[in-house]
């Protein structure tokens, strides 16, 4: 088997409530611009989605506020991929939004998650999203929010929950209002450890976690920087892969209700990054990258 025939099915799969996930999935926020900030071109990203497709990928990861000057990610997956495979699940973010010139806007009240999640659908042609995360920032109560999004899914516009950059408290106070299929944090090797715990208690309740960053190096939320680890080089160079690979191998190896997003408007990048699913580390090797973890935890915050 060659790298760009390995299928997202190797990372084995997930129940995000009723719907089966290859635990490779895909994020699209970076399809709508460069490195540079400028208008990614709109045929290869198309490109790109219909090729994950094709290598096995049905987790898609997106939001309304995921657009450039040109591109919008939602209308890029439409265009890709409608009609839409059977299999293919959908997976939305609202509560924060963007003006027309990119702007953050404050959070959104509860009264108005209905028009992000009819945005959302309209963007996608689609009559219901599968999934929609409340996307938080800060450790204030998300209740009166979650409710909201609660009533949408008994509505039939949703069809399960998540909650993402949230704390634990705030996961467990969800978990009061309605079923909770998946937490998304930013998390990955050396980055963010202090939501292990937060892994171990989603596994215990059967939750999926799907960190964000998985990819950064150095703490830095833009994606991989090239200032790599050398305990993470040395792994990739003993398996002949890439550190990014390695990366999403590890990220993977947290538990088996942990899933990968990784995105990329790159082509050849996609391939690495679903056949990471296939990459087995050894209990050695994950040793080393465990003590990289952990030192890089009880370094103080900078």
């Amino acid at each position: 088997m060659t790298i760009d025939t390995v299928d997202a099915a190797a990372a084995g799969t997930w129940q995000l409530g009723d719907l089966t996930v290859n635990r490779i999935g895909f994020g699209a926020m970076r399809l709508t611009a460069n490195a540079d900030g400028s208008p990614s071109d709109r045929d290869r990203a198309v490109a790109v989605l219909r090729r994950a497709v094709e290598l096995g990928v049905n987790h898609i990861d997106t939001a309304a506020f995921y657009f450039s000057p040109l591109r919008s990610a939602n209308e890029l997956i439409n265009r890709a991929l409608s009609p839409y495979p059977q299999d293919l699940v959908i997976v939305a973010k609202v509560g924060p939004g963007k003006d027309p010139s990119g702007q953050w806007l404050p959070m959104a009240r509860p009264d108005q998650l209905r028009g992000q999640v009819e945005e959302n659908l309209r963007q996608l042609g689609r009559d219901h999203l599968d999934v929609v995360y409340l996307r938080v920032f800060g450790p204030e109560p998300l209740a009166e929010h979650f409710g909201a999004l609660a009533e949408l899914r008994d509505a039939g516009l949703i069809r399960h929950l998540g909650v993402s950059a949230v704390r634990a408290h705030q996961v467990t106070e969800a978990r009061t209002i309605a079923p909770v299929v998946c937490v998304s944090n930013s998390y990955g090797l050396g980055y963010r450890a202090s939501n292990d715990a937060l892994i171990h208690d989603c596994a215990a309740h059967g939750t999926a976690f799907v960190p964000f960053f998985s990819l950064v190096t150095n703490g830095r939320e833009a994606g991989a920087t090239g200032a790599e680890h050398d305990e993470v080089r040395a792994v990739a160079r003993e398996h002949g892969v890439s550190a990014a690979q390695v990366r999403l191998a590890w990220t993977l190896s947290r538990g088996p209700n942990v899933l990968a997003i990784p995105g990329t408007g790159n082509p050849d990048h996609l391939v690495q990054n679903v056949a990471a699913g296939a990459l087995r580390l050894s209990p050695e090797d994950l040793a080393r990258l465990d003590a990289v973890h952990r030192a890089a935890a009880e370094q103080p915050a900078g």
